[in-house]
């Protein structure tokens, strides 16, 4: 089995700080998510996009986050809009070279 990451960005229509808080109390359900090692949050306030990095101890439950219903909320979100997905598998070997956070 190989460990999955998926990039999941989008784009808000809030100000920044109304969509921090908006979307932190979801950290707390999404740490539960089964076969997650780390997802890393990530901002673009000039352009209004915001996503993350998400590391799965494997394919299949990276497909079930993305078939569940954190996601399925994102998708239906008034304030977000524009969700797009990429799946990748890794490259562990030059990774690990370069300190890349394979999780456990």
């Amino acid at each position: 089995m190989f460990k999955t990451i998926l990039q999941i960005n989008y784009t808000y229509n809030i100000p920044r700080e109304e969509f921090e808080a908006s979307v932190s109390p979801v950290a707390h359900d999404i740490a539960k998510v089964p076969g997650l090692l780390w997802k890393v949050w990530l901002i673009n306030e000039k352009e209004n996009e915001a996503g993350g990095l998400y590391l799965f101890d494997d394919e299949a439950h990276a497909r079930m986050y993305l078939e569940g219903p954190i996601v399925a909320g994102l998708r239906e979100h008034p304030n977000v809009s524009d969700v797009r997905v990429k799946q990748f598998n890794i490259m562990e070997a030059p990774s690990q070279l370069t300190r890349g956070p394979l999780g456990e």
